[in-house]
Parts: structure tokens; C-alpha cells; sequence
């Protein structure tokens, strides 16, 4: 199969199950079908300045076409934060509302973890941006399992690989600044 699944070497179905043990423990997915990328950046920025760059949700907007980000609950981000990204023009937008559901910013040598429920009527799914030190700066892994309603099953390696794409460049942005 194209897209993640020839990239890593797994299956879709080895690189699902992968995915929910490592982020959110042995759960079910609650989707028929999803779309699953990963994406992984090493920078010279320590942890924390890493993080707060990449959870910084309005600047997520800069790099993506067309979107808007705004934050629904007041700082500082922590569990239960709300943010909806808005993506599209007028009556063609598709709002994409996201809470926070772990959060845990790296300290003394460990990794931050931030895990994401997005919940939205057509953009549903999970993220998870971890931040790991490193002797050298820091490691950004970003995983995101995400189903868009009405798009058929043969859709995911579309969407798996604009989601890459995306998301890549949404990390290289808010990283190289």
C-alpha cells in the first residue's frame, strides 16, 4: 500500500494498532476509516522552546492556507483547552474543533506529550505531538489519526499524504522561526 504503510514498512492495520497502544493505550478506534501520518523533525531548539512553539495554536494558521485559529478557553493551554481551526473561504470553511486532552510540557530532561480529540462534524480523529530532548536540541514527533466524514475509505492514502504534507510544513514553519 502507498502512502505511511510503504514508508515505514507496516501495514495500515499494524501501523492503526501502533499508533493507539503508543498514544492512547490498546483502545478501539470509534472510526470505520481513518487516515494515519507521522511526521518527525529534529531542531537545535531546546524542549521547551520547541514546545512552545508547536503548541502555540493561533501561529498554526501562518502556515496553512486559508485557516484561521482561534482559542475558545483562556491560558494558559492545559487540559480541556478548546481551539477551532477554520479552514476555507465564506460558506465553503470547514471548522475543525480540537481539545486538549493531555497535556504535558517537557522538564528536566523529559519529553513533553500533548494529546489532542478533534471533534468536530467533518474533521474527526486524534493528535499527538510529543517533544523529546535530545543532546542536541530536541526531537518533534507528530501522529495524527483522522477521518474526514463522507470521504470514502479509498480516500485515507490521499489524505494521509496532504496531511504529511501539511503538517510538515506547519512543523518546518514553526520550527525554523
Amino acid at each position: 500500500m502507498p502512502g505511511v504503510a510503504g514508508q515505514t514498512g507496516l501495514s495500515k492495520r499494524a501501523l492503526v494498532r501502533a499508533f493507539r497502544s503508543a498514544a492512547w493505550g490498546p483502545r478501539t478506534s470509534y472510526y470505520r476509516s481513518v487516515a494515519i501520518f507521522r511526521i518527525e523533525r529534529f531542531t537545535p531548539l531546546p524542549a521547551a522552546e520547541a514546545w512552545r512553539r508547536v503548541t502555540d495554536w493561533e501561529r498554526h494558521a501562518g502556515a496553512v492556507p486559508l485557516t484561521s485559529v482561534g482559542v475558545r478557553t483562556d491560558p494558559p493551554t492545559r487540559t480541556g483547552t478548546v481551539f477551532v481551526a477554520r479552514t476555507g473561504v465564506g460558506p465553503l470553511a470547514v471548522d475543525d474543533p480540537m481539545e486538549v486532552v493531555r497535556w504535558s510540557p517537557p522538564a528536566a530532561g523529559r519529553a513533553g506529550l500533548c494529546e489532542l480529540e478533534k471533534r468536530g462534524s467533518v474533521v474527526l480523529g486524534r493528535a499527538s505531538i510529543d517533544v523529546r530532548p535530545t543532546g542536541s536540541g530536541s526531537h518533534v514527533i507528530w501522529v495524527e489519526e483522522v477521518r474526514v466524514r463522507l470521504l470514502p475509505r479509498w480516500g485515507d492514502p490521499l489524505l494521509s499524504a496532504a496531511g504529511r504534507r501539511v503538517f510538515g510544513r506547519v512543523l518546518d514553519t514553526l520550527l525554523g522561526d
